[in-house]
């Protein structure tokens, strides 16, 4: 299994000005599938730039309506459904994100909704997907509908917080995680509403000791902070491996020792529209042109009417 991270900021301050990526983050070869969990702006770009396959996945999950975490997410279903010609997939995410919740979402429409199996759900929530169990997980943040996911396979529990601040039941619903992924906006203790500052974090990590604890989705005080610095901190206070992730950042995880993943730093490839750059590994470039010929995109104008006609 691979986590990899294609944007490690957050926040709408951090997505305006791009001085850290927004795409969120892949776990990719989950029991031989993969997923794209909250595809902020540039999820597709960023994708690519990394020279992976967009087409390549089979699931999205969005934990809330805030544009840093669902932005792309309809194009990046348009790439897993092939333009919306097959039945394809996942689309995993909270009741706001949807349906709408009052003045918050929908964040993607009924239109993209149809061609893929929906999983909504509320704090608490559980439900089975491929061969997975997933758990909504409470936040406290501004969307009341947002949601953290704790994702399980073969007894091995990924957990994300998504944007939360810290609470006492929070690290009971990410109990027994092997790796926890959280949003931490800021260092120290300086704390905003609806957010994880370090300190909050370092609380958590305490209560659940994950295996393995990354830092992502962070803001401007955190990166201008030197995060990795603060992940030595947090390493120290906690016994816990942690680490700060970075674009680019790719995951190898041992299941039986996750804290000994291999931390590999993607290249950036520079790829153009439809992945066709040469600079593409070999590995992504056959899969990529092996998607296209499985799913005869290799003419986009006949695709097209091949559906418009059925």
């Amino acid at each position: 299994m691979k986590i990899i991270f294609l944007g490690t900021g957050g926040g709408r301050f951090s997505a305006i000005n791009q001085r850290r990526m927004t795409g969120g983050f892949r776990i990719d070869n989950l029991g031989g599938r993969n997923y794209h969990v909250d595809p902020g702006p540039g999820a597709l770009v960023r994708t690519y730039q990394f020279g992976l396959d967009p087409r390549n996945i089979d699931g999205i999950f969005v934990s809330h309506a805030h544009t840093d975490h669902y932005n792309d997410a309809e194009i990046m279903i348009e790439a897993m459904t092939r333009g919306m010609t097959i039945d394809q997939g996942y689309v995993i995410g909270a009741n706001s994100v949807l349906s709408g919740f009052e003045s918050w979402g929908p964040c993607i429409s009924r239109y993209h909704q149809s061609n893929s199996n929906v999983l909504e759900l509320e704090a608490g929530d559980i439900r089975y997907f491929d061969n997975c169990l997933i758990k909504a997980t409470p936040t406290n943040h501004g969307d009341p509908k947002g949601i953290g996911f704790q994702i399980e396979y073969k007894d091995f529990k990924i957990s994300y917080t998504a944007d939360t601040s810290y609470f006492p039941e929070l690290s009971k619903a990410h109990q027994d995680a092997d790796i926890l992924i959280a949003s931490v906006l800021r260092p120290g203790r300086k704390s905003i509403k609806g957010h994880l500052a370090t300190s909050g974090f370092i609380k958590l990590v305490n209560e659940i000791k994950p295996k393995l604890a990354i830092m992502t989705h962070l803001g401007l005080k955190m990166i201008s902070n030197n995060p990795i610095s603060e992940a030595k901190r947090i390493t120290k206070l906690t016994g816990v491996k942690t680490l700060a992730a970075f674009d680019g950042m790719s995951l190898d995880i041992n299941y039986n020792n996750p804290a000994r993943a291999r931390i590999v730093s993607l290249k950036d490839v520079d790829a153009p529209y439809r992945g066709s750059n040469s600079k593409l590994s070999a590995y992504e470039r056959k899969n990529t042109d092996k998607l296209a010929i499985k799913n005869r995109e290799t003419d986009e104008l006949d695709l097209i009417q091949r559906h418009r006609f059925q």
